[in-house]
């Protein structure tokens, strides 16, 4: 198993057509990722590369049965997408767009919720199911195959721990970058519900920054929920209050949202927080060896 995509993800790329829509779908599907359309309005019965382009997501889904998609479009685009897909019958999104108005993705968010599908982005790097699929920008050649699940705000980040991980001879099952704008489609918590079911996930990685209170809520979490061990790394210890640092959801408000603090947090949850990348890795094979 892997969690989010895998061998049965169909998918198709909105904005193939442009520069980094083409880039990273060709690289996704050079990976093995069943890259089945692309959808770019206005250019339908063109292709790239051979990957059939439609007009819509409707056609694309109708034409190649797609179950997944890949949003690379314009941020004023964004929320239009992703409406477009999920109303196509699209079941998971993977919006890698950035800039897209949090008041956007609000009324996105409310409209995905209930439907039960799965939203992942906005302004994230993707998820990779290593030596299954890879949808979105994620370096997969840095990665194997193994037993850590790892979520993320950070995507390069995720790369360097996913890296740090690899050359220990350790493995991932699923590397899943959540972004980090202030609202997005799938919070922490939502991402280790689905490690704690997956039966190739043995223990998580949780990568978190300043800002906002979403790491605290994941460290209850996995103290009330997770039977799987959790290890966390915090970025940003040396960040200015109220300045934004990367992301725009990374920034210190008054005394909440600091690094030192969710390290507390996590603490107190007995979460072990790792001081650097290359030690986060040390404790994860020290925990799977």
């Amino acid at each position: 198993m892997a969690i989010i995509v895998d061998r049965d993800t169909r998918l198709v790329v909105q904005g193939l057509t442009g520069r980094e829509g083409s880039f990273h779908a060709l690289r996704n599907r050079t990976y093995g990722t069943n890259v089945v359309a692309g959808v770019t309005p206005g250019k339908g019965g063109q292709d790239v590369k051979g990957i059939p382009v439609f007009d819509t997501v409707a056609d694309a889904v109708e034409e190649t049965a797609a179950n997944t998609t890949l949003v690379f479009v314009p941020a004023r685009f964004g929320a239009d997408a992703i409406y477009e897909a999920f109303d196509s019958g699209i079941a998971t999104v993977v919006c890698i767009t950035e800039g897209v108005p949090a008041h956007d993705m609000l009324r996105v968010y409310n409209y995905a919720r209930p439907k039960g599908v799965t939203l992942i982005g906005p302004n994230c790097p993707g998820v990779l199911s290593p030596g299954k699929a890879n949808v979105g920008i994620i370096p997969a050649e840095i990665f194997s195959e193994g037993a850590v699940g790892l979520v993320s705000r950070s995507g390069t980040l995720t790369y360097q721990i996913g890296h740090e991980l690899t050359q220990l001879g350790l493995g991932n099952s699923t590397i899943v970058g959540i972004g980090g704008d202030p609202v997005v489609g799938s919070s922490f918590i939502d991402v280790l519900a689905k490690f704690e079911s997956d039966q190739e996930t043995e223990l998580v990685v949780l990568v978190g920054e300043i800002g906002g209170d979403e790491e605290e809520k994941a460290a209850r979490y996995i103290q009330a929920e997770m039977t799987k061990p959790v290890l966390a790394y915090i970025a940003g210890f040396q960040a200015p209050p109220g300045k934004a640092m990367g992301h725009a959801g990374a920034i210190i408000s008054g005394s909440s949202g600091t690094a030192q603090a969710k390290k507390e947090t996590f603490e107190a949850c007995d979460v072990q927080v790792g001081q650097t990348p290359t030690e986060v890795a040390q404790l994860v094979a020290a925990r799977l060896r």
